[in-house]
């Protein structure tokens, strides 16, 4: 007769996944598994419950992987499903015999008494699935790391390509009653009233295209595209140089064209109003560097953070992101530019799918952080081939069709004195200057031309309302100048330059000005 020692220690080595002798056992749950199951035969209507949580490989044991798979067939055709008809459909798939017969399928049923908790039996299935793949995949980088023929770089690269395939499974959100996100409404347009601009989302330092906008929505992917040398990089910065200066929003930077200190330099350019060519060659008049020295100040405090890595990928992209949101409270980020990011680690038919799954992946990460995310992105040449003042559409956007279909927000860069080559358009109208901000999608509102003004000289966007001759101050400037007299600044926040994880911080002291 069997001990009760015996027994305890034979009831606990079948619960705990490591045995004596050291081996593993994969997670897995058989009676919760027959449990599903014979639940999935006994109401007709748990199927729709488990549909979007289980699929057959959430299954361990093969038998129940090929009774899933009838059970799927069935609800996939909106069949009854019982154990008659799914005895009848495992006989139809040839598989009747390898699952035990109808007599295992009649066990099965005779096992659970109601679906009552089939939800939650059903995720606890999904959920040791996930471990299971989550250890084939740790296996899989371990034995790969231990072969030094592989380059290190490439396999992280793999890692998080497969790693985000892998959260991407998870089990979905559930679905919120109404009235809580009513009442979240309701705050926001409380909160939007009592702001003395009336916007809802974070201003950009455009009064027209605030207007537009009712400010950046959390949340919200935008996407702003152009041909080259229409000025994509100069807007953003300009807009991130108005941010973090005048209304101190943290602002994070992706730059993967540009090094920082380029970026640097044209924020410099910006901000002094020192034309590029005299910052890159230190060429200033006594007055100029007064100027440059009194006016970089700002930029030290401001909390602008800037990441130049290369080719960055979009896994990458999620892990600084976050970790951007929780150690610099940054709410809004721009990227420059889309097309230069790629999903290493994932395999796709063709560059078209690649940048599909990289838009797409911005949605969700605005979703996931409540912040607006800004991407540049190129135009096609078909905007220089067309004769109606080679304005840009929806349909000029590079390399993919969902960019336009992800994206909350579509605006073009549009100047008609680059084409033109010319001071006044067909009308007469005085056109220089004059960049056209075309707002051609916007999800939560309408669309419109918004006139802003292109300062060559210094890569820089200002309000057209302002309207000042070329040179000369504007409302941005006078804003610098106050924050100066004022003393105005806000201490703890520094320059980030970094193409690193690390975000190392420059202070005053030992930037390179």
């Amino acid at each position: 007769m069997e001990t009760t020692n015996n027994r305890n220690r034979r009831t606990k080595s079948d619960q705990s996944p490591l045995y004596e002798g050291g081996g593993r056992l994969q997670p897995r749950d058989k009676d919760l598994e027959e449990a599903v199951l014979g639940a999935l035969m006994l109401e007709k209507d748990a199927y729709t419950i488990v549909c979007d949580i289980l699929k057959p490989e959430s299954f361990y044991e093969p038998a129940h992987q090929r009774i899933y798979e009838a059970i799927q067939s069935l609800g996939a055709a909106q069949r009854p499903i019982d154990m008659l008809t799914v005895t009848e459909q495992l006989r139809h798939n040839g598989t009747l015999e390898e699952v035990g017969g109808p007599l295992f399928i009649s066990q099965l049923t005779s096992r659970v008494a109601s679906a009552a908790h089939i939800d939650y039996h059903a995720r606890i299935v999904a959920q040791k699935y996930l471990a299971r793949e989550l250890i084939s995949f740790a296996s899989q980088i371990e034995a790969k790391a231990f072969d030094e023929s592989n380059d290190v770089d490439d396999l992280l690269q793999e890692a998080e390509g497969r790693l985000f395939e892998i959260s991407q499974r998870n089990v979905k959100k559930d679905v919120t009653q109404i009235d809580p996100v009513i009442g979240q409404a309701i705050e926001q347009i409380q909160a939007a009233a009592n702001r003395t601009s009336g916007l809802s989302g974070l201003e950009s330092g455009y009064h027209d295209l605030d207007k537009l906008t009712s400010g950046w929505q959390p949340s919200d992917l935008i996407i702003i595209a152009a041909r080259p040398a229409m000025g994509k990089t100069a807007f953003v910065l300009s807009m991130a140089r108005n941010m973090a200066i005048n209304y101190n929003i943290p602002v994070a930077i992706f730059s993967l064209e540009m090094s920082n200190l380029q970026l640097v330099n044209r924020l410099i350019s910006s901000t002094c109003e020192l034309e590029g060519e005299k910052i890159k060659s230190g060429r200033l008049s006594p007055m100029e560097w007064d100027q440059l020295m009194s006016r970089v100040k700002h930029l030290y405090s401001a909390p602008l953070y800037i990441d130049d890595t290369p080719s960055l990928s979009i896994f990458e992209l999620r892990t600084k992101a976050r970790r951007l949101v929780r150690e610099h409270n940054v709410k809004f980020l721009i990227i420059d530019y889309l097309q230069l990011m790629n999903a290493s680690g994932m395999r796709f038919g063709s560059r078209e799918q690649e940048v599909s799954m990289i838009s797409r992946s911005l949605k969700q990460l605005a979703k996931e952080l409540s912040i607006p995310i800004v991407a540049l992105s190129q135009l096609n040449r078909s905007v220089e081939s067309r004769t109606d003042g080679k304005r840009p559409q929806l349909s000029d956007l590079r390399e993919s069709g969902a960019i336009e279909q992800d994206a909350d927000i579509v605006c073009f860069i549009h100047r008609p004195e680059y084409y033109l080559r010319s001071d006044t358009d067909a009308n007469g109208n005085d056109i220089r200057g004059l960049a056209e901000f075309i707002v051609a999608k916007h999800r939560s509102g309408s669309v419109d031309d918004v006139k802003l003004r292109f300062r060559p000289k210094f890569a820089r966007f200002d309000n057209w309302s302002d309207d000042m001759p070329m040179g000369q101050s504007t409302t941005m400037e006078s804003s610098l100048n106050q924050l100066m007299g004022n003393g105005n600044t806000t201490p703890g926040n520094n320059v980030l330059s970094g193409g690193n994880a690390d975000f190392l911080q420059q202070s005053g002291e030992d930037a390179p000005f």
